[in-house]
């Protein structure tokens, strides 16, 4: 008998579904990759009985789904629908990874490298700019290791909402929004940090050299911004834990290098059961393997 080959139902809420998310599917080993494109709620029932009433219970370890797009939001309520329309009671279940704008997999990079690089119990964090669905899963995940975090933002509001967003994951996290106005508030927020991480918008300086000079105690910098300007100016894209004025830094790319091996790692995943959701947890815990 012929092998089942490997199928990804790829639910995508952009029109046009992405061509990054396709070939790290068929590289990761998927032997083929079903894309929807602008994919809403009320579409995914038949997707999904598409996927779990054509293969036995056995079989259906080699389908899958993965749902991307740049909405966030959009794609936490298409993973809710998929699990509303599997049926574990009768075997007829396939494993799905959700990873809108790759915020599940850059965020599982960052708090991997942050807990490689610092003790994260009781570390002073600022994400500078982490009021979006990246930031605030980095915070889940540094918050669940006992790290006391601040979130920045252009406004107090968006900080407030973020904070509200991880305090509804982790109860018991401790975060303090903030929204500093001019250079000298950025520095009381950041005086006395450890790490501070730039988890804003493509191409917007977060943390000038000048502030940052003045600054005494803070052990990492890590700026995910791949877009010039620099998020933290000084860190390069490509730094790798070099020193940058003596602070261990890492750049967009070296990020970037990490999430590439994570989505990998969770593309492939996918495919070892038909029982498995992989969110931002169980993206992280992957990210250590």
């Amino acid at each position: 008998m012929t092998p089942h080959r490997k199928i990804l139902l790829h639910f995508d809420t952009d029109p046009l579904p992405s061509v990054f998310d396709r070939i790290v599917a068929l590289d990761s080993g998927a032997d083929e990759v079903l894309s929807y494109g602008g994919v809403r709620r009320e579409q995914v029932r038949d997707l999904v009985h598409g996927a779990i009433f054509t293969r036995g219970s056995k079989d259906l370890k080699h389908t899958a789904i993965f749902i991307g797009g740049r909405n966030v939001a959009l794609g936490e309520e298409l993973l809710a629908e998929v699990k509303n329309h599997l049926l574990p009671q009768f075997g007829l279940t396939v494993s799905a990874l959700l990873d809108s704008n790759g915020a599940n997999t850059t965020a599982a990079a960052t708090a991997r490298i942050a807990a490689e690089q610092v003790e994260l119990k009781s570390c002073r964090v600022t994400l500078l700019g982490g009021s979006g669905p990246v930031g605030q899963r980095i915070a889940m995940l540094l918050a669940r290791q006992k790290a006391r975090i601040r979130i920045t933002s252009l406004t107090m509001e968006t900080a407030k909402q973020a904070c509200e967003a991880v305090a509804r994951w982790m109860p018991e996290a401790g975060l303090e929004p903030l929204s500093p106005r001019n250079a000298e508030e950025l520095l009381s927020v950041l005086e006395g940090q450890e790490v501070v991480i730039g988890a804003g918008a493509a191409g917007v300086q977060l943390l000038p050299l000048a502030v940052r000079r003045r600054l005494n105690g803070i052990r990492l910098l890590i700026d995910l911004n791949a877009v010039p300007p620099a998020g933290i100016e000084g860190v390069e894209v490509g730094d790798s834990g070099i020193e940058r004025h003596g602070v261990r830094a890492f750049g967009a790319i070296a990020m970037g290098q990490r999430k590439m091996k994570i989505h990998q790692a969770a593309m492939r995943q996918l495919f070892e059961r038909n029982d498995q959701v992989l969110d931002i947890e169980e993206v992280y815990g992957l990210a250590g393997s």
